[in-house]
This record gives structure tokens, C-alpha cells and sequence, in this order.
């Protein structure tokens, strides 16, 4: 109950961006979108955290929270929790809802929504796990509308088929917990068959949208899988962008600025909410900061990489403030 009134109370008094929840309410699958408590898409825009081991690890804490949705102007954070490696929540249940129930705690204080992400390629490979981690998110966030929860980041080249008895299963523990939340399940290679999830989707649930996830500067993440989302979104199958980034799906490469700015024109065009990836001081493109970046945020445009500033810029010029 007390987490409950968190989630009322959530925003009150905070600038429009920062308490977006207040503005959008209960997030809704409607007509082949996802739509708020009026029936218009919101087109919420974020970022993502980084794998919660590794260098990613650090920024799992209410400081940055505050900082990204202040400074950087977010209304949507997607945590990314890590399953199968080290320290991951095979590994480290406890450590792991540590963290992940921090973050979440954060994001409703400050009246955002924010995604709980299972962040694995092999999820279909122990459903029991998962179905008892989102019971018991299920079981703390309920009447919470700021949460929405992604069952299965990125599956490999399986198909569908396996995906959706996965998901199905997650699902039902969810739902019997949590009946209205959003829920977002993820497609074949690496969330890009969305083409194929839309002649074949989920029956039977409410609310149940479908993540896209493309990297701009990545030679087969072009014109041919634009395409694809398209023939998705013509099926009018709700789609959720939960992780685009700057550069190559290895977190390397070219940040393309053309590139990537077709890929964000597409998405404005289409109204579909998406979160960049990722809050992390590696070594790499789609880093956002630079080595050494602060763990308690307050980041200086100086430490923020190409990645950052631009993310940023964007970010604060699309949402904005009233």
C-alpha cells in the first residue's frame, strides 16, 4: 500500500517533462498503438542504462535517475537487467532486485516511466526464473501505470513460435498480478522480425506491444529492416523502439549523424517512443559518457562522448520543458 500511494503522489509539483506520467497516465494498446489515458500516442523519448554488471553497473542509483530527467529531459529510463553472466540475476537474485527495484523507485518518484528490462538472448531457456522475477514485480507495481515491463530483450535466431510460448507464460504470471501495466515482448533476431511477430501476434492479453530495436550506422539495419517495421506498423502492430543506438549493434563503429537522423526522423514520423542505449562510461559509440564519469551524475557537456551530446541535445529539444 505505501508503494502504492508513492505512485499517486509521484510528479506532483515537477515540470511537465518530469512528471510525464501525471501527463499521460496509463499507458494502453489501442488500435495497433500504444496510446495514453487520452488515446493519442505520447511518443515518450529516453534512455536506457546499461547491462547492470560490468561498467553499467555504477549508474544504477537515484542520482542519475534525477540527473537524466532533469538535465537530459527524459520521461522514459529502461533499466537493463543482466541474466546470464556474472553477477547477473542467475547468478545474484538478490543483488540484482536490489538494484533494478532502486532504479524503479527512483523513476516513480520522480513521475517517469520506466521499463524492467529482462536483458537476455536465451530467455526461453529458463522461464521459470523469469516468470518468478516479474511475479514479484508484478506484485510490487501494480496500480503503478509508470512501469511497463519487457520480457525478452533480443532473442537470437529462434523462431517466433518459441518466443511467444515464452512470452505467453511470462505473461500470465504478470497478469495475475498486474492486470492493466504495459508489457512489451521482444521478436526473433534481435527484436528486428517484427514483420513476422504481426501476422501471428499474441492473443488473448491486453495491452501487449512489441519491441523494435535497430543500431543507425549498422550496414543490415537500413532500408531493409526499416521496411520491415513498416509492414509491421501497416498490420498495425503496436511497436515500442526499447533500444536504438548511434552506432553498430556491437556498440562500435561509425556514429553516422545522416544516418541516425533518418532513423529518428522515421520514428517522430511514425509517433513511436523509443530509448537510446546507453548510460555507461565504456570505451565505445553508443557510450554516452566518457571514461571516469561520474557515478552521482552532475556530468559537464566535457564528459559526455559525440553520443552524449547529441543524445542529449535531442532529447532536451524534442521533449523540452513548459
Amino acid at each position: 500500500m505505501a508503494f502504492f500511494l508513492l505512485c499517486l503522489i509521484a510528479g506532483k509539483g515537477l515540470g511537465q517533462t518530469k512528471a510525464a506520467v501525471k501527463q499521460h497516465g496509463q499507458l494502453k494498446v489501442a488500435g495497433g498503438r500504444v496510446v495514453d489515458h487520452t488515446g493519442d500516442a505520447p511518443q515518450l523519448r529516453g534512455i536506457s542504462l546499461s547491462w547492470s554488471i560490468w561498467e553499467g553497473r555504477k549508474y544504477y542509483n537515484e542520482a542519475v535517475v534525477n540527473w537524466l530527467a532533469e538535465d537530459f529531459k527524459i520521461n522514459l529510463l529502461r533499466l537493463s537487467m543482466a541474466i546470464e553472466p556474472d553477477r547477473g540475476y542467475l547468478h545474484d537474485p538478490d543483488g540484482q532486485m536490489a538494484l533494478v527495484t532502486t532504479v524503479v523507485d527512483a523513476a516513480v518518484k520522480k513521475g517517469i516511466y520506466v521499463i524492467i528490462d529482462w536483458h537476455d538472448h536465451h530467455a526461453q531457456l529458463h522461464p521459470e526464473q523469469a516468470e518468478g522475477f516479474f511475479t514479484k514485480m508484478a506484485q510490487r507495481y501494480k496500480g503503478c501505470p509508470n512501469v511497463i515491463y519487457e520480457v525478452f530483450n533480443e532473442p537470437e535466431r529462434i523462431d517466433w513460435s518459441v518466443v511467444k510460448d515464452y512470452a505467453v507464460r511470462v505473461i500470465e504470471a504478470i497478469r495475475k498480478h498486474d492486470r492493466n501495466n504495459l508489457i512489451v515482448v521482444g521478436s526473433p533476431t534481435w527484436d528486428q522480425d517484427v514483420d513476422i511477430v504481426s501476422k501471428d501476434p499474441i492473443q488473448g492479453f491486453n495491452n501487449i506491444a512489441y519491441s523494435f530495436h535497430f543500431y543507425a550506422s549498422e550496414p543490415s539495419h537500413q532500408e531493409k529492416l526499416m521496411a520491415k517495421a513498416d509492414e509491421a506498423i501497416r498490420s498495425r502492430l503496436p511497436l515500442f523502439v526499447t533500444e536504438w543506438g548511434v552506432g553498430e549493434a556491437n556498440g562500435n563503429g561509425e556514429f553516422n549523424l545522416e544516418k541516425a537522423e533518418k532513423w529518428l526522423g522515421w520514428m517522430e514520423r511514425n509517433r513511436l517512443s523509443w530509448v537510446n542505449w546507453n548510460v555507461t562510461d565504456k570505451e565505445e559509440t553508443t557510450a554516452l559518457l566518457k571514461p571516469g564519469a561520474s557515478v552521482d551524475a552532475k556530468w559537464p557537456e566535457a564528459i559526455l562522448t559525440p553520443a552524449g551530446s547529441y543524445i542529449r541535445q535531442t532529447l532536451r529539444k524534442l521533449n523540452g520543458t513548459k
